[in-house]
């Protein structure tokens, strides 16, 4: 009798230890779950937030060349900061990697890429960008006696499939 009690007590331990064991793996799993979906969300937040610097832009009435300008720059920035060589193709959506174009259509070129890329120089792309503005300044549209008005764009951004991220952007003047 003292033995098949000490043979219950074993087993009712060794049943214990796996219930113990079972609810340790499955905490690790859940907590790791967890973790994988908050890393997700983080890793979407970003991007959301990278984006909105140039979604904020689309369907914004007043969009000047200076806004123009502004999205260029920080396109600019973004191709610099991933080592991405000047383009002079435009990327599809089923590109794999961030690169930013910023595309320009006005009277004076029909499809220019404005954004200068990353083996372009400062004061070239600071001399482009003040040529662009000079052009749009002088073709400023006088309304009424004296008030006269910058050109307005229309902004129309591209988002890739595959990264979630934009990678091209197109104002057209209105």
């Amino acid at each position: 009798m003292e033995n098949a009690s000490k043979a219950l007590l074993m087993a009712a331990g060794v049943l214990i230890g796996v219930l113990i064991l079972s609810l340790a793996v499955y905490l690790f799993v859940s907590f790791g779950t967890t973790s994988s979906e908050l890393h997700k969300q983080q890793d979407s937040d970003r991007i959301n937030q990278f984006n909105s610097q140039f979604t904020s832009y689309e369907g914004k009435e007043g969009v000047t060349i200076y806004d123009v300008i502004t999205v260029a720059n920080l396109a600019t920035e973004n191709n610099i900061y991933y080592e991405f060589n000047k383009r002079n193709n435009i990327p599809s959506t089923d590109t794999n990697d961030f690169y930013i174009s910023v595309v320009l259509k006005n009277e004076y070129n029909n499809n220019e890429l404005i954004e200068r890329g990353y083996d372009s120089n400062a004061k070239t792309t600071r001399d482009k960008y003040n040529e662009i503005i000079s052009k749009d300044v002088n073709s400023m549209q006088i309304i009424g006696d004296k008030e006269s008005y910058l050109n307005q764009y229309e902004c129309k951004v591209y988002i890739s499939s595959i990264t979630q991220r934009v990678y091209k952007v197109v104002f057209t003047k209105k």
